[in-house]
């Protein structure tokens, strides 16, 4: 004899009735809207400032001895140069970059492509699809980009005049519609005259200005661009036979442990004199290694707050050398990027530097 079938209860059918209307109802509908990714980079919300630094400055231009914002108001930016990317791209990731955005606060990148030492001159397609991308890269995180013709040896830029012409009208064509992004057209001249210089100077900027005529143009200065100092003169020679071009300013490097009170001073006359923009420097020797040298380091910054001048520190990889800011391996795991257990004592004292308003606080 079968069993008789239970009764279902009322109320429990007419929740199931109610359950099975709801979802022929939800089904129809169509599907909820994915949130928009940000504008900045690998879904990572704004969340340690009020706006980017592009949002805040835009287009920036060269007003007297200042670089200025779209107001007219002089800027300083603070920010980190890359190591080699022939070596080091792989410490220039999304999570990375997102750090230094976010966590280090930079407002500016430079994008060091070198032409030698394996670099550009070895496949110049690569390395200017990879100049393009890590532009793209630090523009949607609202950093401002420094594009460097990383020229080292030989010392004479005119030696890489024809490469300079094909790399800055490719990078410039792509870029010319940004607002972000200034161009450093000689990392570090050496051994040629102030005339040779302001002469490649001359003909790669209209080179830049066909395709972007608003973008700031950056000119590398005598002896490793010291203004001349490291072969034995001065900033005069620049004051005195300036680029023929407007919207550029010189560079200055220097390294703390190896350029001392001769170099400090001549930064100070310059800026007085001509728009200077600090494109590289370190708190170690002249080779980006041994020990740091903070008080010294520190004089610049201060220096350098007082007068406006804008800098970028090398480097922002994980070299073996004590001005690279990663511990050894960090690129390779993947980080942490973010906070200070990857960082060697440098890093440690310029994510300080970078994220302190006037960038000179602490020892």
């Amino acid at each position: 004899m079968t069993p008789a079938r239970p009764r279902t209860r009322p109320a429990a059918l007419a929740a199931a009735l109610a359950s099975a209307l709801l979802l022929v109802l939800t089904s129809a509908l169509p599907a909820a809207a994915a949130p928009a990714p940000t504008r900045y980079g690998a879904q990572v919300p704004i969340t340690s400032r009020a706006a980017t630094p592009v949002d805040t400055h835009g287009q920036l231009r060269v007003c007297g001895t200042k670089l200025c914002d779209r107001h007219g108001t002089p800027v300083q930016l603070r920010g980190m140069s890359t190591h080699g990317t022939q070596w080091y791209a792989q410490c220039l990731t999304d999570a990375s970059l997102d750090a230094l955005a976010h966590d280090w606060r930079a407002d500016v990148l430079r994008v060091s492509t070198y032409v030698q030492e394996g670099g550009y001159e070895t496949d110049p397609a690569h390395f200017t699809a990879l100049a393009d991308r890590l532009i793209r890269q630090a523009s949607d995180r609202g950093l401002y980009v420094i594009v460097d013709w990383h020229m080292l040896e030989p010392g004479d830029p005119m030696a890489n005049l024809d490469r300079a012409r094909t790399f800055f009208t490719d990078i410039a064509s792509r870029h010319k519609d940004r607002v972000n992004v200034l161009y450093e057209i000689a990392n570090e001249p050496s051994g040629v005259s102030w005339s040779r210089i302001k002469d490649y100077a001359e003909r790669i900027i209209p080179v830049i200005r066909a395709a972007d005529p608003d973008a700031p143009v950056l000119v590398g200065t005598r002896a490793w661009s010291s203004f001349g100092v490291s072969e034995s003169a001065d900033e005069s020679e620049v004051v005195n036979d300036p680029v023929d071009a407007s919207n550029i300013m010189y560079t200055f490097h220097f390294y703390a442990a190896s350029h001392r009170d001769e170099y400090l001073a001549a930064l100070s006359r310059a800026a007085d004199r001509i728009p200077v923009f600090v494109t590289e420097f370190g708190t170690q020797n002249y080779a980006g290694d041994g020990a740091d040298d903070f008080p010294m380091a520190r004089r610049y910054l201060d220096l350098m707050a007082r007068k406006q001048i804008s800098w970028v520190n090398w480097n922002f990889s994980d070299d073996h050398r004590s001005g690279a800011v990663f511990q050894p391996g960090t690129c390779a795991g993947d980080g942490p990027w973010t906070g200070t257990a990857s960082l060697k004592p440098a890093g440690v004292w310029i994510r300080d530097r970078i994220r302190t308003p006037d960038g000179s606080r602490g020892a």
